[in-house]
């Protein structure tokens, strides 16, 4: 495996850099376009909670992030506000994510353009604060889920002045291989999810620290399907909320 790495390098290095004005032109457009777009997707009514989380749509948000203009990537996982604080925290989310299976991008390179979420909190549009790709193997792991695919992962904060719960959600999917230009693989989000969860409840190590999850299920937050959906892919419409202990 270690003999692809080479290719793994000159793969990741020549991947597409959007321009800082490329991004700004995009957020542009997205300003304009969220209140007449994915957030008209027809879906259930807002339920508050007060476990560790608010609902985005109470105040204007939506379950799915802003991927393009017209389409989004659903938030189907919640870490809870009730999980140990230091997850709560941005390095806290790094560390933990590193101990179920993931890490930061291959050689800290970011590529394609950044996707934004409203989770209700008074910031319409929050760029998304961390994502963080599958990691097969010591120092060169992500780079492999950059040629090869695997499972990834999108996470925003919930911080706002009208919402801060301080929950992280997160957009989790199994993606392609770089020569299929990581597109979401058939039922890819429903099993990006569901694999993360598996790593969360069954637990984790890192650097001296054990970690591990309780998951509820809720269903009605997002609406099952491919409406409004990037790739046009289906999804069950179920959120899992993990609630993180360390141990």
């Amino acid at each position: 495996m270690l003999s692809h790495l080479p290719l793994v390098v000159v793969v990741v290095a020549t991947l597409y850099h959007p321009t800082i004005a490329q991004q700004a032109v995009f957020s542009e457009q997205l300003a304009t376009s969220a209140s007449q777009s994915l957030s008209t997707v027809p879906g259930p009514e807002p339920v508050p909670t007060n476990k560790g989380w608010i609902d985005p749509r109470i105040n204007g948000g939506q379950f799915l992030d802003f991927t393009t203009e017209t389409k989004g990537e659903p938030l189907n996982v919640i870490i809870s506000a009730l999980s140990d604080p230091f997850i709560l925290t941005e390095p806290g989310l790094h560390h933990y994510a590193k101990s179920i299976g993931f890490s930061e991008e291959c050689l800290g390179l970011h590529y394609g353009h950044i996707h934004q979420a409203n989770l209700g909190d008074g910031i319409p549009l929050k760029p998304e604060q961390f994502l963080a790709r599958q990691y097969y193997f010591p120092i060169w792991g992500t780079c492999w889920e950059s040629f090869y695919g695997g499972h990834h992962f999108r996470a925003w904060r919930q911080n706002g002045s009208l919402a801060p719960s301080g929950a992280w959600f997160l957009a989790v999917s199994k993606e392609s291989k770089a020569k299929d230009h990581h597109d979401i693989v058939k039922d890819g989000y429903n099993l990006g999810r569901d694999w993360l969860v598996g790593k969360a409840v069954d637990g984790g190590y890192w650097k001296g620290m054990w970690w591990k999850a309780e998951v509820e299920w809720r269903e009605g937050l997002l609406k099952p399907g491919k409406e409004g959906v990037n790739h046009g892919i289906e999804q069950d419409g179920r959120v899992a909320i993990l609630t993180v202990k360390r141990l």
